[in-house]
């Protein structure tokens, strides 16, 4: 498979905060961290100079506590220009409103969106396709509070119920796969976008170029997959950015 046979979605860069930092977590694990960088700021201005437009941010202490706890940084990279996709703690409309007056482009709804469909709705209602809808998944059911709970939901079942009530773009991550570099769960992935007519984005276990390239082969099957996001692989330098960036380019030729 080459470059070109993969069809263009965009790619989102992440950044996981914590503390104030750049860290990485394996399968969501707060006591497994890997600090990357004391400036979240500095990261996304060097993923932004390789030609990114997207970030995705994820306020782990936020995720944890149940209220965002980072929002300078995020401020600090809304401020860079770029589209900041923002979860991790997003469980009132206050803190919704207060994401997005900071610049962010558009925020994800996790865990209340397992709790209550009105409250997605009614976001919905007032943000349009600002707001998305974090599934993820844990040997097929929703984990909730940073993964450290999981729901009797499946996520097929929350995913169907987003869909249902005009929810614009879904990101589905596999738990199972997050941080481990051992490659998406495409078959999970491909059930999910099976599944519902709105936008996927894929996130979890990318470790490599090809893993990217299969990603993009899987959406000539399913038109609704509309992006990966891509963390640790890019911070052990398994992958590099501007490489998957032009991957996603050449597609458009």
């Amino acid at each position: 498979m080459v470059g070109s046979e993969v069809k263009t979605m965009p790619i989102y860069p992440a950044i996981d905060i914590k503390g104030g930092r750049c860290v990485r977590l394996t399968q969501g694990k707060a006591d497994q961290e890997t600090v990357y960088s004391e400036n979240p700021a500095e990261v996304a201005a060097s993923f932004k100079a390789v030609g990114s437009e997207w970030v995705h941010v994820v306020d782990l202490d936020g995720a944890f506590a149940g209220e965002p706890k980072n929002l300078e940084p995020v401020a600090a990279i809304a401020r860079l220009g770029m589209k900041v996709q923002l979860g991790g703690g997003m469980r009132t409309r206050e803190t919704v409103e207060r994401a997005l007056a900071l610049g962010v482009a558009r925020v994800v709804i996790g865990t209340r969106a397992a709790e209550s469909d009105a409250f997605v709705a009614d976001l919905v209602r007032a943000f349009g396709d600002r707001i998305a809808v974090g599934i993820d998944a844990k040997n097929g059911q929703v984990a909730v509070k940073g993964w450290v709970s999981t729901t009797g939901t499946g996520a097929l079942d929350l995913a169907r119920r987003m869909d249902a009530l005009g929810v614009a773009t879904l990101i589905h991550t596999d738990v199972g796969t997050d941080g481990m570099l051992t490659g998406p769960n495409l078959t999970a992935q491909e059930s999910m976008c099976g599944a519902v007519r709105c936008r996927v984005i894929a996130s979890g276990g990318v470790s490599r170029r090809e893993d990217v390239v299969n990603l993009g082969e899987l959406a000539k099957r399913c038109p609704n997959l509309d992006g990966v996001i891509v963390g640790k692989a890019l911070y052990e330098r398994r992958v590099e950015l501007s490489d998957l960036l032009s991957l996603a380019r050449s597609a458009r030729g």
